[in-house]
């Protein structure tokens, strides 16, 4: 994205709407825990012992995937967790506020859990992360959301209720029925599927094909599913104008 809109090829003004689809990758994790174990841990069972796991990272490039989302290192003793109540949360901040804050929250929380290593159903100290993302994340980007700013206190309470359970589950069946069984996975346009393992060309290729055709064909997929209005997908997440402004702060 930052490459097609940082170099326009048309007079057109290229903007996106991300839309977070929540997967869990170990649904059977209790709720009620803080974590339940090291994401190591979690691996080398999952691939059949240290030498599975290494055999995995290298067929996949892990690392160079990583480095090239902007995280130079995970933490492999990140503490792993079931995510309902952070899925939740990222979906009720792009409702409240747009997708241009829920994203800066998702990024956040990708330093969260993947560098700084911290569970994401630690409930009181992801609410604290949370509460400043999004107020900062307000005050740069002159947010002008008539909603008041979500206090550490009030993102705890709604972390720890039910709100936007039920859109959550709809959209997991959603995904098992349209058979997506692993992430990354990307939909553009509503229709065409990209695999997480697809380089940067496979992306440009496809956004540039948009911006000259000059229009949308389709739209989000999972917008009513997840219960997101036409307005809010239409402020988008990330437009030329956000990006010079992230540059220069």
């Amino acid at each position: 994205m930052r490459h097609v809109l940082s170099n326009p090829i048309s007079n057109i003004q290229m903007e996106f709407a991300v839309l977070r689809v929540p997967f869990f990758l170990e649904p059977h994790y209790d709720e009620s825990k803080p974590f339940i174990e090291s994401n190591r841990d979690r691996l080398i069972k999952k691939w059949g012992g240290k030498k599975g796991w290494e055999q995995q990272k290298n067929r996949h490039g892990l690392k160079g995937r990583g480095e090239a989302a902007g995280i130079p290192h995970f933490n492999l003793d990140r503490l792993a967790s079931n995510s309902m109540a952070s899925h939740r949360l990222i979906q009720h901040v792009g409702k409240r506020y747009g997708l241009d804050i829920s994203e800066a929250l998702y990024d956040r929380l990708n330093v969260y859990y993947f560098v700084e290593g911290h569970a994401l159903n630690d409930k009181p100290r992801l609410a604290s992360v949370a509460a400043e993302s999004i107020s900062q994340s307000l005050a740069k980007n002159n947010n002008n959301t008539s909603q008041a700013l979500m206090s550490e206190k009030e993102i705890l309470e709604f972390l720890n209720g039910n709100e936007g359970r039920l859109e959550i589950e709809n959209a997991l069946r959603a995904l098992n029925q349209l058979g997506v069984h692993g992430i990354p996975k990307f939909i553009v346009e509503g229709s065409t599927v990209i695999d997480g393992a697809a380089g940067p060309d496979t992306f440009v290729r496809i956004f540039r094909e948009i911006e000259q055709r000059g229009k949308v064909e389709g739209t989000a997929i999972f917008k009513d599913i997840l219960g997101v209005d036409e307005e809010t997908l239409s402020r988008g997440s990330y437009s030329r104008e956000s990006l010079l402004m992230e540059d220069a702060s």
